[in-house]
């Protein structure tokens, strides 16, 4: 048996959807200016990102479209195509997203330092009314991928985004690039659940790919 163990500060759960909205937005500008040394791993510990069973190599990288293509989107194409969840079509036409990702991404950012799985079910409000994020797969990335799964699964109030955008303004185009951000966790849910969501990553593909 291990003699250490891992102590977690307990959060009493309270608010409505709107708790906490504008701190929330504030922090993740705080969060994502905290910055990476590059894109990827940005701590010891290994160069592999895990969501569920799946794996990513995230060795640190410059290069912010082709981190995201090469690493992160292609990875997912035979598990998805094998399980007989995203067509082959649909599979190249991700082959051609990851192709024009360095025209597709808008302008250059430094690494921002990532919650990685900022979806609604990893934000809460306390008893207090304050915003936590909870369960990250923490990553160097572009801050607008945060942002963008931030939209997947649900509508955050607008003045969460409206918060961020006042501390930290987002590049010309940023909401073409919603999509393209949501492409990778709709890929990493059409591998583990199938059904509707490569449905989805095919229409954004499609879109994307030219």
């Amino acid at each position: 048996m291990a003699d250490g163990f891992l102590a977690l500060e307990w959060i009493e759960p309270g608010g409505g959807a709107d708790t906490g909205a504008e701190e929330l937005g504030r922090g993740l500008a705080r969060l994502h200016a905290a910055g990476a040394p590059g894109f990827g791993a940005f701590r010891d510990g290994g160069n592999e990102l895990r969501i569920g069973p799946l794996a990513f190599d995230v060795s640190p990288s410059g290069d912010w479209p082709a981190f995201y293509g090469e690493r992160l989107l292609r990875p997912l194409l035979a598990p998805a195509v094998d399980r007989g969840a995203l067509p082959a079509e649909a599979a190249r036409a991700v082959e051609r997203v990851c192709e024009r990702l360095g025209d597709l991404t808008g302008p250059a950012e430094p690494p921002a330092r990532l919650h990685g799985d900022l979806w609604s079910g990893n934000v809460m409000a306390d008893a207090g009314g304050a915003a936590w994020l909870i369960d990250p797969a923490a990553y160097g990335g572009h801050r607008e991928v945060d942002l963008a799964m931030l939209r997947l699964f649900a509508a955050p109030s607008p003045r969460i985004l409206d918060a961020y955008a006042e501390a930290a303004p987002l590049a010309l185009g940023h909401e073409d690039r919603v999509e393209l951000w949501q492409l990778f966790p709709l890929l990493v849910h059409t591998v583990l659940f199938g059904g509707g969501y490569g449905r989805s990553a095919a229409e954004v593909a499609r879109r994307y790919g030219g």
